[in-house]
Order: structure tokens, then C-alpha cells, then sequence
């Protein structure tokens, strides 16, 4: 069977190991970004699965109410530009995640038309809280219309702005050590600067959960140089050499890389 990694085909791959070791947000639009991702014309957002086992897992996985609905519209809004929606398998890990961690207190940099930020509200308790934060507010009101529908809107606390400046003013509001989850799935050359200030923001035991940082594998190609992948691999290698966290780079959906704060 022919195996996908990045887009190029083989006739074999070794499946990606789990690397567990010790150690301004630009808006999620379609604009200058997109311009520097590798093509993905014909190609789905995940690694090492064929068509049918996707297929597969996708068909295994529980799709929430309205989750559907907000995939069709941001495609048809947005075109290309829906790719920067989690896949429904990643939406559900989200959630799994969340809910296992006993989340109340969450923070995401880079929400788009809210399909993370869904998965991650479904899983908070009655009294629990998202700050959602965005630059651009188009899709931010698909994004709001279906988490009323799916009754999480008031879990849900949206800053509009730059995701440095919108972190910053939370430390300088005497919020620091105190969210037990925080997701990064913004502009990518951003990275290490959310990063640097989340790990002040995350609890010591808190998780950090940062998106595409296996950037449809081009990460483990030399020949690519781009600015965002040159950002995705400095972005990995300093986390991992980090030793206030322990981490865990998993190949779901364009790759996770799992931060726990140690101290």
C-alpha cells in the first residue's frame, strides 16, 4: 500500500515515535501565511495515514452537533482558508484532552471560525472559561453564532488584538500560574513568543498544546527552508531542550507538541 508523508509517497513508512523529553499573533486568515504553507492541493491535514484508514478513523471518531455545519460554512466562507480548522479527529482529542485534565481554566491564541475553541468549551464544567484570542474578527462571528447553538458561548471570553499583546495584559492583570490548559494555533513565526509567555500563564502541572508542528511534514525536509517551517523546527527544538517542561511531539492531525509545565 502506498503511504503518505508531507505528499510524497512510499512504499513503506516507519510510524512516527512519540518524542517525549525532559526539557504579535498575526491573524488566522487567509492572507500572508497561506502563501508560505507547502501546496496541499488534493492532500488532507494529517501524516502516515492512507485514504482508507483516515477514512477509517475519521468514521470512529464522535462528531459533536453543529461540528458538521461549521466545516461546510468556513469552507464555503473561506475557501482554502478552512484548512486552519483542527481536523474532526483533532477537535475530539481536544476535547478528550480537556476533559481528562480536569480543565477549568483555558486560553487559546488563534481561534478562526471556533472549531477548537468548540471542542475545547464542550469539555469545561458549567463554570468553566476559554479566553478565545484573535486578531480578526470576520470569523469570529460564525465562530460565536455556533457556540450559542451549541450552548458554550457564555464558557467563552473573546480578545480581539494581537495574541502577544492579549497574553501580556493577562500577566500584567495578576493572572499568571493560573490556567490549567493553553492552545497555540496562530501564525507560526509567533510561536516561541506565545510559548514564553504561556509558560508564565500555565500552572506548574498545566499543559500547553501547540498545532501543525509537524507542518505536513516538512519539518524533516532539509531542502525546506521557508520562514514557517524554519519557525516550526525552532519552535520544536527549543521546547524540547526546555527543562521546566516535559514534552510529547504526536503525530495527530499536522502533529501536536505536548508541553506540561514541571516547575
Amino acid at each position: 500500500m502506498l503511504w503518505k508523508f508531507g505528499g510524497l509517497r512510499s512504499r513503506a513508512a516507519l510510524p512516527l515515535r512519540s518524542l517525549s523529553t525532559q526539557s504579535g499573533m498575526a491573524a488566522k486568515t487567509a492572507a500572508a501565511e497561506f502563501q508560505q504553507r507547502p501546496s496541499q492541493q488534493g492532500k488532507k491535514k494529517q501524516l502516515l495515514l492512507s485514504d482508507g484508514l483516515q477514512q477509517y478513523l475519521v468514521d470512529h471518531t464522535p462528531k459533536p452537533e453543529l461540528v458538521a455545519e461549521l466545516r461546510q460554512r468556513t469552507e464555503e466562507g473561506w475557501g482554502r482558508s478552512a484548512q486552519m480548522m483542527v481536523p474532526v479527529e483533532q477537535g475530539h482529542f481536544l476535547t478528550w484532552l480537556v476533559a481528562t485534565l480536569n480543565v477549568r481554566k483555558a486560553v487559546e491564541v488563534g481561534t478562526f471560525t471556533g472549531s477548537s475553541a468548540l471542542a475545547i468549551a464542550q469539555a469545561l464544567p458549567s463554570n468553566g472559561t476559554l479566553i478565545a484570542c484573535d486578531l480578526d474578527p470576520r470569523p469570529l462571528e460564525l465562530a460565536q453564532e455556533i457556540w450559542q447553538r451549541a450552548g458554550v458561548r457564555d464558557k467563552i471570553e473573546v480578545r480581539l488584538g494581537a495574541g502577544a499583546e492579549s497574553l501580556q495584559s493577562m500577566l500584567d492583570n495578576g493572572q499568571a500560574d493560573s490556567f490549567d490548559f493553553a492552545f497555540i494555533d496562530a501564525d507560526k513565526k509567533g510561536y516561541l513568543q506565545y510559548y514564553q509567555l504561556l509558560i508564565k500563564l500555565v500552572r506548574v502541572g498545566g499543559v500547553i498544546a501547540a498545532d501543525n508542528t509537524l507542518w505536513y511534514g516538512q519539518v524533516a525536509d532539509p531542502e525546506d527552508t521557508t520562514p514557517n517551517t524554519e519557525a516550526i523546527r525552532e519552535f520544536n527544538r527549543t521546547v524540547s531542550d526546555d527543562k521546566r517542561v516535559s514534552t510529547s511531539l504526536i503525530p495527530v492531525g499536522d502533529g501536536i507538541h505536548l508541553i506540561r509545565r514541571l516547575h
